[in-house]
């Protein structure tokens, strides 16, 4: 009998220890989510997350910078106070804005569909609709690390898709970085003109078009967000398990379908403690192309 007690006791002991294990799981998934949205309570609370992702999520923001991981424009907060670019140990970001580009006040117009916009990194107002409902879109990402290539899925999303295809053709994001990395989640990017880099947009916000629960995969694209309803420019690209897992409260609008080891390669570069590459990763240019 004393020996069947001590079974049913190691036999209780690995339950409990497998239902801990998957409910830290699930605190671990939750907690990333919250440090996605949290840029705006950064921004409008003064509020400011631990470690939680951990615009990222493992995600360790500067109290002397708002640079957001958010998966969507968000914020991560160190609970040091180094300077900006630079993490509690002193590895140096390599991350920096390019140069700004041309304004648009007033109604935004469409741009031509051959490349030959001037670049653009402020608008007064969100596009209209510029992409044609009865085609399909593709954006090539071309990186100082290589290329992959997206379907974008403007029937799940055709506002985040419009939006994404403007910018693109006027070159909103040629020599933007990817801010944010953290592997085995995500990787972030898409701010042209924040300083620090992760707090930008394009001077405009639009809705979301979420997607269903569990829709997430790897080699997902979605938008960023501080919250409910504040698209910009920010994306992110899931790059493992834990990033799909996120819930639905990013705008998915597309997936990798060539070049996944490039993305790798970017998960790859080694990063400071604000989850910021010590290594340039730049996106040199997104050609959109439609049939």
């Amino acid at each position: 009998m004393a020996t069947e007690k001590r079974q049913r006791q190691k036999a209780n002991r690995q339950v409990k220890a497998e239902t801990q294990r998957k409910e830290a799981r699930q605190q671990s998934v939750k907690k990333r989510a919250l440090y996605l949205g949290s840029i705006g309570a950064i921004f409008f609370g003064g509020l400011f997350l631990v470690y939680l992702f951990g615009r990222g999520d493992g995600d360790v923001v500067d109290t002397a910078s708002t640079s957001p991981l958010t998966l969507g424009t968000k914020s991560t907060t160190a609970t040091s106070t180094t300077e900006p670019g630079t993490d509690p140990g002193g590895a140096p970001s390599a991350v920096s804005a390019p140069l700004p580009g041309a304004s648009i006040a007033g109604e935004t117009p469409c741009p031509a569909d051959d490349g030959t916009a001037e670049r653009t990194t402020s608008f007064e107002n969100a596009p209209p609709m510029c992409i044609d409902a009865d085609k399909t879109y593709t954006a090539e990402v071309t990186t100082n690390l290589g290329s992959f290539t997206i379907a974008l899925d403007a029937t799940a999303a055709p506002k985040t898709v419009n939006n994404f295809v403007v910018l693109a053709r006027y070159h909103f994001y040629d020599g933007a970085a990817f801010h944010r990395i953290i592997p085995g989640f995500v990787i972030q990017g898409g701010d042209a003109v924040g300083e620090p880099l992760g707090v930008g947009d394009p001077g405009y916000s639009f809705d979301d078009e979420l997607p269903a629960a569990s829709e997430y995969e790897i080699g997902s694209l979605a938008m960023a967000n501080s919250g409910p309803n504040t698209n910009g420019s920010q994306f992110f690209v899931i790059t493992g398990d834990d990033g799909a897992a996120l819930p639905a409260s990013y705008s998915l609008f597309g997936k990798v379908t060539a070049g996944m080891e490039t993305v790798q390669a970017i998960e790859s570069v080694p990063t400071n403690g604000n989850d910021s590459p010590t290594e340039p990763v730049v996106i040199e240019s997104v050609t959109i192309s439609e049939n």
